[in-house]
């Protein structure tokens, strides 16, 4: 197993990549080697100082940096030797088996797009976020930003890959999935929550449970919340802002520590071929760290395999 790391992406690297990778080789059992995508001038002696062992890692000179508000389009075209670029090429060509990157989100989306295969039947990627639930377990959120307008269809389809992540990856053994709406009672909603619901309600590849309000968002109520990425996204930057204003009055709680995106450190591209996780800009070590550990647990699980056979028909 070889996954990528974007070293020069976010606002803290290289440093808190390096960090992030010495906290990730130390634990015991870790796997994978570690490309490392970066200018060698500057990372050499940043690993040296950390003493991250060189048999676990190759360091991959790639001297250009996209940064977080270049137009992503533009930049891959013009910046084909930057960390992300390079990434995606080894990733593409199978030398590395999954890759991450807290740079330019932008430049990751179409990255994926463009230089990754969507699985077949997919009609569109989608990203998602993990849910911390009042019961101390997990939920899952999709799609949070990636796809601001949909059609049922698409919907229906996040329904069947966000299912097969939080069973392959989470481990809930029957998620139910659940979709956001402003009601509990079919009919419920706009035009897309009234002409998704019945998709849902069909669809043998799920456990639909119906329709979920947002306060059921954080209530064991559904595994899986299914949702356009206009609605998902203020849902997750709602969360997030939570989070920082509670840390900035020094409220502490477990729960609400929880809400810190660096546990599950980033989130991954579901309907591509491959592993692709995209981290916080303001990521530090821990969510470096990881990241590592989620791209290493969805390399070793079969939930790409399970992706196909989902949608082969």
């Amino acid at each position: 197993m070889t996954i990528g790391l974007d070293m020069m992406g976010g606002d803290f690297a290289p440093l808190e990549a390096v960090k992030g990778l010495q906290l990730y080789l130390s634990e015991p059992g870790a796997p994978a080697n570690i490309f490392l995508l970066g200018d060698e001038a500057i990372l050499r002696p940043l690993l040296a100082t950390h003493m991250i062992p060189e048999d676990r890692i190759r360091v991959v000179h790639a001297p250009e940096v996209i940064g977080m508000h270049e137009h992503p389009t533009k930049a891959l075209k013009e910046k084909q030797q930057s960390s992300i670029a390079v990434g995606f090429y080894l990733l593409s060509q199978g030398k590395i088996d999954a890759f991450i990157s807290a740079g330019n989100t932008g430049a990751m989306l179409v990255g994926a797009h463009y230089s990754l295969k969507t699985i077949e039947g997919v009609m569109r990627p989608t990203i998602s976020t993990i849910i911390p639930r009042e019961d101390g377990r997990t939920g899952l959120l999709l799609d949070v930003g990636l796809n601001a307008d949909c059609k049922p269809e698409h919907l229906n389809q996040f329904a069947v890959l966000g299912s097969l992540y939080a069973r392959h990856i989470l481990g809930i053994q029957q998620p139910r999935v659940g979709l956001i709406n402003i009601g509990e009672e079919e009919g419920k909603g706009n035009i897309l929550a009234q002409a998704s619901y019945p998709l849902l309600k069909e669809n043998n590849r799920i456990h639909f449970i119906g329709n979920v309000e947002g306060r059921d968002v954080l209530a064991d109520k559904a595994d899986v919340m299914v949702c356009e990425g206009f609605t998902g996204n203020i849902i997750l930057k709602l969360a997030e802002s939570f989070y920082e204003m509670t840390h900035r009055h020094s409220i502490r709680h477990e729960y609400l520590d929880r809400f810190n995106f660096e546990h599950y450190g980033g989130t991954p591209v579901l309907g591509i071929n491959k592993p692709v996780i995209i981290g916080h800009g303001i990521s530090r070590a821990p969510a470096f760290k990881n990241m590592l550990k989620l791209a290493a647990k969805m390399v070793k699980s079969d939930l790409f395999d399970q992706m196909q056979i989902a949608f082969r028909n």
